[in-house]
């Protein structure tokens, strides 16, 4: 079973409703635009709940993985926190 579709009109639609409601909320310059800036925010947060790289292309409709890799960033930070609670060798807790 598929959800309901009906296209909407013209791409640009989800772009106009996504910058307007960034500017709304403040946000003057945000790393991207539009509605790419909710395809990005979707690949990061299905990598950092453990989703494959392979099943976030899927799920954004790639046909290629090097594409995905764009969309797809690692949040640094959690891997430094991450990386930092490991036991540096040697080391005796």
């Amino acid at each position: 079973m598929r959800a309901p579709y009906q296209a909407l009109g013209d791409s640009s639609v989800v772009s106009t409703v996504v910058a307007r409601a960034l500017r709304r909320a403040g946000i003057d310059d945000p790393p991207s635009r539009g509605a790419h800036l909710l395809r990005h925010s979707l690949a990061t947060t299905l990598l950092n709940v453990g989703a494959s790289m392979s099943e976030v292309g899927e799920v954004l409709r790639h046909r290629s993985p090097t594409t995905t890799e764009i969309y797809a960033k690692v949040d640094l930070t959690g891997l430094r926190t991450l990386a930092q609670s490991w036991p540096v060798r040697g080391e005796v807790r």
